[in-house]
This record gives structure tokens, C-alpha cells and sequence, in this order.
């Protein structure tokens, strides 16, 4: 299937033949941060039922633990950090967008590794993109499964989260668990710069951690579709797919 969508002035053709699944699983062997143990899946028991058909049950019907910002892709709205627990539901408006893929290596300061605004030369957004996907480098197959906790991943620093926000770009999309440092201190700098919080409310903005990039994705404007599973959280499991486009006019 093809389609023609106009992106400013310009006119694209997209092609969702040959979708970009940019997500990964909530699962035992998945990604995972925040010391969360891995996520169940228990078939329920009942007098009488058992959830299982492995286990002469007529169906499989289980119950699911786990932490949507520990396990897996997710994305999150400003709900995260605010006292009131606003839902990604009502902060994603707009499921369709034009999306700008970049691939950043992070640079080392003392222990830490910064994607800094210098990291961003690339994010000039001049063709009105909605969202920003960052690839950090070393991009190895290790982030499809790896734990996380405390190995101090690489974090955005705050004069790089303002030029993400100074560029209009309202969702952000990257491959570590979290746009902020593992241990700051509670600061999250570049999560109140994201969201606006306190004085700048980015009630419609969004972040979505825990994505991959394959290496065979170069760097380019796409259309994202960024899919979210319908919880009331402040965050939830989801599914950015990609479809490449090509300029007609």
C-alpha cells in the first residue's frame, strides 16, 4: 500500500509495505531498568480452571506483572513526574507524524557519557517534524535484551534537551530507559525541560524510551506511527513503527 502526504509545502510518497518496528517486548528476557525483577506471566487457577491448555486448561488466559517504565518500549507523558498522574492517553493526541532519525555517539564527561547539544547538529528542523528519534552508537544487538540497572547509560544534557524543544519538536524517542542520568539525584533535568514543567506545560508532549534502531535504518525524515497500548498511566507499553518516504514534489 502507498500513499501521498504532504509534509509543509513538499509531497511525499510512503510506502507501509515495509514497516520499521522501532519497539521492544515486554518480556522475561527483554530490556529492562530500575531493578525491576523480570515481568510473570502466570496462568490464572481457580477452583475448577486452569489457565493453561498445557496444563489440560480449555484456554491460555493469564495474568501479566510488570513495570511499564522498567520492561520494554514505552512512552510517557509529563504524568511521570508531576503530582497529579496525568495519562499518556489523554497527552497523545495524534498517533501519525513526521519523525527525524539521528544517530549521536555520546560524549565521556569524568564517568558519565552526555548526549550534549553539540551531540544534535543534525536536529534542524526545518521541514515542521513532530518527533525526534535518537540512535546512540555503540548501537550492538545487547540493547535487545540488556539489563539496564546501573550501568549508568548515556542521558541528555540540559542545553540538549532545550534545543530539542527550541527545534518544536514534541516527542522524543531514544534508545536508553531514560533521557536523564540513572542516578541524578531526583533532578531530571531533561524531563521537566521536555515536558515544561514547571512554567512551560507541555501537556501533549511525549517521551518514549527503550526503543532499537537497526543499523539498517539510516539517518532521515520518516513517518512515525507511534502506537500506545490504551492504559489510564502516566505511562505505557508501546509500538513506534517507521515507514520511509520519499520526496515527489
Amino acid at each position: 500500500m502507498k500513499a501521498k502526504i504532504a509534509l509543509g509545502e513538499s509531497l511525499y510518497e510512503v510506502d507501509f509495505s515495509e514497516p520499521i518496528d522501532l519497539s521492544l517486548p515486554v518480556s522475561p528476557t527483554g530490556p529492562a531498568a530500575w531493578y525491576v525483577t523480570p515481568p510473570t506471566f502466570e496462568p490464572v487457577k481457580m477452583e475448577g480452571f486452569v489457565g493453561s491448555v498445557k496444563e489440560g486448561g480449555n484456554v491460555n488466559f493469564r495474568d501479566i506483572k510488570f513495570n511499564p517504565h522498567g520492561h520494554g518500549t514505552h512512552t510517557e507523558c509529563l504524568g511521570h513526574i508531576t503530582e497529579k498522574v496525568h495519562s499518556v492517553n489523554n497527552s497523545l493526541k495524534s498517533y501519525m507524524m513526521f519523525a527525524r532519525l539521528i544517530t549521536v555517539t555520546p560524549l565521556e564527561s569524568g564517568n558519565d557519557r552526555q548526549i550534549t547539544v553539540d551531540c544534535l547538529n543534525d536536529i534542524s528542523n526545518t521541514d515542521g517534524a513532530e518527533a525526534l528519534i535518537i540512535r546512540t552508537l555503540p548501537n550492538t544487538k545487547e540493547k535487545l535484551h540488556k539489563n539496564h540497572t546501573g550501568t549508568n547509560w548515556p542521558y541528555l544534557t540540559s542545553r540538549a534537551a532545550e534545543r530539542i524543544v527550541s527545534e518544536g519538536y514534541s516527542h522524543l524517542l531514544i534508545d536508553m530507559p531514560s533521557v536523564d542520568k540513572e542516578e541524578d539525584a531526583g533532578k531530571l533535568s531533561a524531563h521537566k525541560i521536555l515536558f515544561g514543567i514547571p512554567n512551560k506545560i507541555r501537556k501533549c508532549s511525549t517521551i518514549t524510551e527503550t526503543i532499537f534502531v537497526p543499523d539498517s535504518v539510516v539517518d532521515s525524515v520518516y513517518l512515525l506511527n507511534l502506537q500506545c497500548a490504551n492504559f489510564e498511566n502516566d505511562a505505557t507499553p508501546s509500538r513506534p513503527v517507521l515507514h520511509s518516504i520519499r520526496k515527489i514534489d
